[in-house]
């Protein structure tokens, strides 16, 4: 019944998205919707981005320097491994974890509330493809904002760390930069950056897919709000152990 029920909701899906890209009506309207996402979506979201990436940064300085350092280890440890977590693993998936909670149900709570509201029926009664006009400037809106948000991430998680040397006296700063630029390895920049492509794609579509597919009343708002959440973080758990494994090899 539950794998059933699955592969229906994947069919739904697998369709909507059909739907969603096909080639807008009128393509002034798709930029103008574009510009609005990209600041909805990407451009309020540089603030938590900023604000975490710099927190955990200085975390992660401090939790190797006191808890996995040694005297038997190079003083230049730290800024490496921290340099090594900011790239694989936070400013891309850890982050993008954080922006499902954020962006994603702001999508499905809006394409959700347009729903039970007949937004959506009345543009679709005028004629209008409706996924096509609401979901896509949404998807490349994310897809987008997603590497600047990254480098933002990449960018404020070391200067986070550069705040435990400067101010804490965790570590000296010479050590920490060297730490960081000790065989450094641009590929893991992209690799970063090639994820999270994908993980805005999962957030984007997922989310409007459930906003969009909303039956009943501002309860099933709710719920839609918090499946987009729940799903889009697995989808991108999953999607991150296969694409580290393709990325890294």
């Amino acid at each position: 019944m539950l794998f059933k029920k699955s592969l229906n909701t994947f069919g739904s899906y697998l369709v909507l998205m059909g739907k969603t890209f096909a080639r807008p009506e009128r393509m002034r309207n798709f930029f103008k919707q574009y510009v609005k996402e990209l600041s909805q979506l990407g451009v309020d979201s540089i603030g938590i981005v900023l604000l975490i990436s710099f927190f955990i940064g200085a975390v992660i300085c401090i939790q190797i320097k006191l808890n996995i350092q040694s005297p038997w280890m190079p003083r230049f440890v730290t800024g490496y491994t921290t340099r090594e977590i900011m790239l694989l693993e936070f400013s891309s998936s850890i982050m993008c974890l954080i922006l499902a909670g954020k962006v994603g149900s702001n999508i499905a709570s809006e394409l959700g509330t347009m729903r039970v509201t007949q937004q959506i029926d009345a543009l679709e009664i005028m004629g209008v493809n409706s996924a096509s006009f609401l979901i896509l400037p949404k998807i490349t809106a994310l897809v987008t904002m997603i590497p600047f948000l990254v480098t933002f991430s990449i960018a404020a998680g070391i200067i986070g760390a550069y705040a435990t040397a400067w101010l804490g006296g965790v570590i000296k700063a010479e050590d920490l930069t060297y730490g960081l630029q000790y065989e450094f390895t641009e590929w893991f920049v992209w690799c970063g950056i090639i994820k999270s492509l994908f993980f805005a794609f999962i957030i984007s579509s997922v989310s409007s897919f459930y906003g969009y597919s909303v039956e009943g009343g501002s309860i099933e708002v709710g719920k839609a709000s918090t499946n987009a959440v729940v799903h889009s973080s697995i989808l991108i758990l999953f999607s991150d152990l296969i694409l580290t494994q393709l990325l890294t090899k």
